[in-house]
């Protein structure tokens, strides 16, 4: 488009005064959309950290029940055995099946619930077995926690106005570059890798911002490597 306006304006229009004068209009423009920018990577990769933290958290959390309830006695396997199940179904939830497919983590409030009421009905006969059964229903709670804290974290934190405005801001600097800048292959070739490599940067602020879908979605290997763990424990 820079360059279809260029060949269309009056020479006087695209003398070296002129120029000088949309590179710095640009400079400044360019400056502004770089701060934002960054504020936009720093949203996206706090956003999708947060996430894969409370994943991980998750995982070490199930992995603690499940020794509190191997220390409550034989009493507790039923317990063990709804655990196993939610965190099998959690694992294959996180697979990737189709790379643009989200992931459902809405928790499944009747296995939470039976995990819950079976540590409930749990009855102690001692008081390590008190202990461990306060302990256990402390982790179930926190558990339902997290993965209600995943759902309701799995909305944009991206503000779309700030998206739109600082892409029509790149729109506007690389139509100026294309406008001023001399009719060569060389010039032309290093506008187009600017723009890509800009247009790159956007792609990957939305994929971060995108923790559970798409190319940079968070691994369910924590949960694999939990679930092998809980399996060999019940061996």
């Amino acid at each position: 488009m820079g360059r279809a306006l260029s060949r269309r304006m009056p020479q006087d229009h695209l003398n070296a005064d002129t120029k000088e004068t949309v590179k710095l209009a640009m400079g400044l423009l360019a400056t502004m959309s770089a701060l934002l920018l960054g504020l936009l990577v720093a949203s996206a990769k706090g956003s999708y950290d947060n996430a894969r933290s409370e994943v991980i958290q998750m995982a070490a959390k199930v992995v603690f029940l499940d020794r509190v309830l191997t220390g409550y006695g034989s009493e507790a396997e039923e317990v063990r055995a709804r655990l196993h199940e939610a965190v099998e179904e959690t694992a294959n939830r996180m697979q990737p099946i189709r790379t643009n497919t989200p992931v459902n983590l809405a928790p499944n409030t009747q296995t939470g619930n039976a995990i819950y009421l079976a540590i409930q009905h749990l009855t102690p006969h001692d008081e390590m077995q008190r202990d461990l059964k306060a302990q256990a229903t402390t982790l179930a709670l926190e558990l339902g926690q997290i993965r209600t804290l995943l759902v309701t974290e799995s909305i944009s934190s991206i503000a779309k106005p700030l998206l739109i405005v600082v892409s029509f801001w790149l729109v506007v600097i690389f139509l100026s570059f294309s406008l001023i800048a001399p009719h060569n292959a060389t010039a032309t070739f290093a506008l187009m890798i600017s723009a890509v490599s800009v247009a790159t940067a956007i792609f990957l602020i939305l994929e971060l911002d995108r923790p559970f879908s798409g190319l940079l979605r968070i691994s369910n290997e924590p949960m694999l490597n939990l679930l092998s763990q809980l399996e060999k424990s019940t061996q």
